[in-house]
């Protein structure tokens, strides 16, 4: 009997669940055939609250992906250095970039993660590729050439005192591998999730068959769905690749509802609480 892929939703913007707390924010705990891992850490300790309700053992992480370098999905890191006493932690080199949102009253806020961490010797930092094993890799490098996020541009980085565009070159997803299963896991997809699904199809001639994380479809500073001709095209292009689509955290309810009027059965939300089998 094949052992299926548990992934369950430690944090996201919403719960189906009382008993579960939900933030702004985003944390995954998967169980592979060789691994249990963490994907994100959300924005506080919350995902550690709720892994303890839904009997996840986080001290028993083999390992940690932080996808970018924003503090709704690293904020939680310091806490889980804590919990767990091995387990290596993967960022992009340049996640503790000093980054920051501008809100709609011209305010720069910084959002980046807590640099008092960046030399914790179980940090591990990767560049555009980086294999961990035959079932695991991570790749960034990702180029913004289409359907970029509009919420994108009011996201910034500090360089050499100066604030910038983002470019989100500190962003990374992660593929796994099993059962002769392919899955594509994003955090916020800034540099667009059809790119990020177009660089996998050039680096590896096919689509992934699950695709799960947050699409960027909403602006939240600015409080602005995605445009829905821009989500329309989008929802068609998720067709073509053929793969299974669950979403959260940063698409926003409204452009999922969109989507899923597009897409049916090929896209579900991924709420805190929830768990999924692959």
């Amino acid at each position: 009997m094949v052992r299926k892929m548990i992934i369950k939703a430690l944090v996201e913007n919403t719960s189906d669940y009382e008993a579960f707390g939900c933030e702004h924010g985003l944390s995954l705990y998967i169980e592979t055939s060789k691994h249990q891992l963490l994907f994100d850490s959300g924005a506080s300790a919350l995902f550690a609250e709720n892994a303890t309700k839904m009997q996840v053992d986080l001290s028993a992480v083999d390992l940690a992906v932080i996808s970018h370098g924003h503090y709704d999905h690293g904020g939680g890191l310091k806490t889980f250095l804590a919990v767990n006493n091995h387990a290596k932690a993967y960022l992009q080199q340049k996640a503790f970039g000093k980054y920051y949102s501008r809100k709609p009253n011209g305010e720069k806020k910084y959002i980046g993660l807590d640099q008092a961490l960046v030399a914790n010797e179980r940090l591990v930092f990767t560049e555009h590729q980086h294999i961990i094993d035959s079932e695991l890799e991570l790749f960034s490098g990702v180029k913004a050439n289409r359907f970029v996020p509009t919420g994108n541009q009011d996201l910034l980085v500090k360089v050499n005192d100066t604030l910038k565009q983002d470019d989100f070159a500190h962003e990374q997803n992660l593929i796994i591998k099993e059962d002769g299963k392919t899955i594509l896991i994003a955090g916020c997809a800034h540099n667009g999730i059809v790119n990020i699904l177009e660089h996998f199809y050039t680096e590896r001639g096919s689509m992934p068959d699950f695709v799960i994380g947050g699409f960027h479809l909403y602006n939240r500073s600015a409080d602005r769905s995605e445009n829905p001709k821009t989500v329309k095209q989008i929802g068609e292009y998720f067709l073509t690749t053929k793969a299974k689509f669950y979403t959260c955290h940063c698409t926003g309810l409204k452009s999922y509802r969109f989507l899923k009027g597009i897409m049916n059965e090929k896209i579900d939300y991924l709420s805190t609480g929830n768990e999924i089998k692959i």
